[in-house]
């Protein structure tokens, strides 16, 4: 069957792509600088907590493989455990991919003002910032098709110098810049558990393959095939990238370093390799934008279909797209940057919170979908013997638990707070839902519809 007779336009590349672009993002070209205190313990948490997205991929993979559900986390959760925490798992889920909007569009700012220094004043960071969200949210209302093909232009675009960095740069490392195995001067557990939120903002987006399912050609093995390919390519690219870094810029350098990747180029190949690097970000920050975008359409629009989310983020539009959900995720997106550009202190920290509980809110679907897999597949047996729980699930459920364990406190704190703040959305929902269904019964019936009470 044709793309055009099954109207379904994501194929392997596309959805690789994607996976990818959203994965290396603004926490990938940072991470250096974030991990450097840690030494060479930085490293080896890059490859643990590797391992452990490859786990969480493999169960995706799995739940793909069984019923390739549009909406990814949320439509697995739901299968899983029910209504109730399929809309916490939607609701979180749908918050931290636009919170996390604000700050792919900031790195993309900082990045052109550094190439064009008269553009660094306030007003214009900010016109730059929102800019890109609105145009990137212009190409994804153009339909799905369009979304996919630009994210494969500007992922492959963006491999090849981060790639030569990741490879060639191995070439150029000092040794002794691996002299010390944890210098942080915590414990291994400490430091451990701090890095692992640090490593896995970078992880995030794994999952992005399942997300747009109903779009997704032969989407039952696509899924699965994307989602550990683009997972093994952004980890190899994690590590390699990291100890090149940390191989070439001295420590104490690097740990104050907004730029890590580029300053590593330009020591190895002058200004030319430094401008590269940048070019490179821009077109990373990009389709990273662009891949959450896709996503933060089709999130709300699954939870609605199942009369979760309020109706207008199931409306699509001509173009077959959910533009009326995509442009409110997007202002919302948009009040996160005014906010960051008034400059309050109270505001300010507001948001540098939300961005901050973008990981946190991420990452608990991940621990949903870790052991939904045996769920899903009884409810899909029709009474036959269903398969236990896999070693690899067990992994990746102690993986999301011990990212959430990492990230302290407030975080988690907040982050509970946050979804709580959902629960009247789902009982407006659910309430609105029960009263459409005894209004139809009620006329079927012959008996007079009553008016609903307002809550």
């Amino acid at each position: 069957m044709t793309t055009s007779q099954n109207g379904k336009s994501l194929g392997l590349a596309a959805c690789t792509a994607i996976v990818v672009g959203n994965m290396v993002g603004s926490g990938f070209y940072l991470s250096p600088a974030a991990v450097a205190p840690y030494g060479n313990l930085a490293i080896l948490v890059w490859m643990i907590m590797g391992a452990g997205a490859i786990c969480l991929g493999l169960t995706f993979a799995r739940l793909a493989g069984m019923v390739p559900a549009v909406g990814g986390p949320y439509a697995y959760t739901r299968l899983g455990y029910g209504d109730f925490a399929g809309f916490l798992i939607a609701w979180g889920y749908w918050i931290s991919i636009w919170s996390s909007l604000p700050v792919i569009a900031i790195a993309f700012t900082g990045v052109m003002i550094d190439l064009f220094p008269a553009l660094g004043n306030r007003l214009t960071a900010t016109i730059l910032t929102l800019g890109v969200i609105w145009t990137i949210v212009l190409v994804n209302l153009r339909g799905v098709h369009a979304a996919g093909l630009f994210a494969q232009v500007t992922t492959y675009a963006k491999l090849i110098p981060f790639g030569a960095v990741a490879i060639i740069g191995l070439l150029y490392i000092d040794t002794s810049h691996f002299a010390e195995f944890n210098p942080s001067g915590q414990s291994l557990l400490q430091s451990f558990a701090a890095l692992a939120p640090l490593t896995m903002f970078a992880y995030l987006g794994l999952e992005s393959a399942t997300v747009p399912a109903g779009d997704v050609r032969d989407a039952r093995r696509t899924i699965p095939r994307s989602t550990v390919l683009g997972i093994s390519i952004a980890a190899a690219l994690y590590v390699l990238g990291t100890v090149v870094v940390m191989g070439v810029v001295p420590r104490p350098q690097l740990i104050h370093s907004v730029a890590p990747f580029s300053e590593a180029a330009e020591l190895m190949w002058g200004r030319g390799g430094e401008l590269a690097i940048s070019i490179a970000v821009v077109i990373s920050s990009i389709g990273a934008l662009n891949g959450w975008t896709l996503l933060m359409g089709q999130v709300p629009m699954a939870a609605a279909r199942d009369g979760l989310f309020p109706p207008l983020f199931a409306r699509l539009s001509s173009r077959g797209v959910p533009a009326i959900g995509m442009v409110v995720s997007a202002t919302f997106a948009t009040l996160l940057v005014l906010v960051q550009a008034v400059g309050s202190d109270s505001f300010a920290a507001v948001y540098r919170l939300m961005v901050g509980l973008s990981t946190m809110t991420a990452v608990v679907p991940y621990a949903f979908c870790a052991l939904a897999g045996t769920l899903v597949a009884s409810r899909l047996s029709n009474g036959q013997k269903t398969p236990r729980v896999t070693v690899i699930e067990l992994i990746a459920f102690l993986f999301a638990m011990f990212t959430l364990y990492g990230s302290g406190a407030e975080p988690v704190l907040y982050g509970m707070v946050l979804l709580m703040l959902g629960i009247p959305v789902y009982v407006w929902q659910r309430r609105n839902g029960e009263v459409a269904r005894t209004q139809s019964v009620e006329t079927q019936n012959g008996a007079p519809i009553r008016p609903a009470a307002s809550l």
